[in-house]
């Protein structure tokens, strides 16, 4: 047998994270890809087990008392319990984010999406960030395979971590193109006008509002750029963690004059970005660091022109198909949103399907079952 664990206890139950949309899309991929000895073991607490269920009988659950509503207890439950409950459950690959100093299983695989604590450390409450920055440099030492998600990551796990590069193994992620998928953009618009009263054309931004993503430089390149988009308002998408910063990004776009064009839609279900991705004039993520950047992808996906930075991942998840500028030039940003949203846009329009569709879960989920089964082999198990 192949007895794969993978925690889940990251997730918080009352904000579900990308990594939760991750794991909910590959698992349910990798569920009929499991051979008759191999099995999945999902860490789950009772509050988020509900969100890991309906899966075949080579997928079960091994409960743990908290997940990250309760994140000290969450953190101590992985360090102490793991090392006891895994063996119980002859768990032979481990899949976590951060390892416990005793090792739970015979092979442990550390996946990383993100290295924010060191790259971006200002997103991250000090405690959290002091976890990482030591929690991150032990797992990558013990692992037997580390999973990335680009290659803009696997320069950052080789300049912030002593790690084996012929450790890291590359996976990217995919979009869910059974919900993202090109629709009729007067249908979504009627229906945002219906739903949440938004008039007129838009830009729209979607993703959590932290600092790094630059939403600052996105509120000063809309004031450039809507001198020539007449009626044009920027629509943001997404909640803050920081209700200071949130408050501070509605002073900037006062200050900028541009308060009654703006709409703070806050944060929704991930189906739900759906609308305004179809509705929207273009799509624009002007983020400092991203490691991979999905929701370019699911803007390419519904046929709505992008544009992003031209830095870290995003060209590379962007593949050609976006217009890219320098996230810290707000003139260069005004430019790419007006182009995108004239001349530009028809072309756009075109290539975003065709290149989100080189991405899928199915073969996520292939590639992330692959790295479980050569660790298995490599520790004395057989296939």
């Amino acid at each position: 047998m192949m007895r794969v664990a993978i925690n889940l206890l990251t997730d918080d139950p009352g904000a579900p994270s990308g990594a939760h949309w991750f794991w909910k899309q590959v698992i349910r991929e990798m569920d009929p890809l499991l051979g008759e000895d191999e099995e999945l073991h999902l860490l789950v607490s009772p509050r988020i087990r509900h969100e890991h269920s309906g899966y075949g009988p080579r997928v079960r659950h091994v409960t743990f008392p908290w997940s990250n509503e309760r994140r000290s207890l969450r953190t101590l439950s992985e360090q102490l319990y793991a090392p006891v409950r895994l063996p119980r459950a002859r768990i032979d690959v481990f899949n976590t984010l951060i390892a416990p100093l005793v090792r739970p299983a015979p092979g442990v695989v550390a996946h990383f999406k993100t290295l924010h604590a060191f790259t971006t450390p200002s997103a991250i409450n000090p405690a959290v960030r002091l976890y990482r920055r030591t929690g991150y440099p032990h797992t990558a030492k013990v692992a037997d395979a580390v999973i990335i998600n680009s290659e803009s990551l696997r320069r950052e796990v080789e300049e912030h971590l002593d790690v084996d590069p012929g450790k890291l193994r590359l996976v990217p992620e995919a979009v869910d193109h059974e919900v993202f998928r090109p629709g009729d953009p007067a249908e979504a618009a009627s229906r945002l006008r219906r739903e949440r009263g938004i008039e007129g054309p838009f830009v729209l931004f979607v993703s959590s509002l932290w600092p790094y993503k630059n939403v600052e430089g996105l509120l000063r390149a809309f004031a450039i750029a809507r001198r020539d988009l007449a009626g044009h308002r920027l629509v943001v998408v997404g909640g803050a963690a920081d209700a200071d910063y949130a408050t501070r990004l509605r002073v900037l776009a006062h200050d900028l004059g541009v308060t009654d064009s703006v709409v703070w839609v806050g944060g929704i279900r991930h189906h739900e970005t759906l609308p305004f991705y179809r509705a929207a004039d273009a799509f624009v993520y002007p983020s400092h660091n991203e490691t991979f950047g999905l929701p370019i992808l699911e803007a390419m996906a519904v046929g709505c022109p992008v544009v992003t930075s031209d830095c870290s991942a995003m060209p590379e998840t962007a593949g050609g198909a976006a217009l890219l500028a320098d996230p810290g030039d707000p003139a260069a940003l005004a430019r790419a949103i007006v182009a995108a949203c004239g001349d530009e846009g028809p072309r756009l329009r075109d290539l975003g399907p065709s290149r989100a569709g080189q991405f899928t879960w199915a073969a996520t989920a292939k590639a992330t079952l692959e790295v479980y089964r050569e660790v298995h082999a490599a520790r004395g198990g057989r296939r």
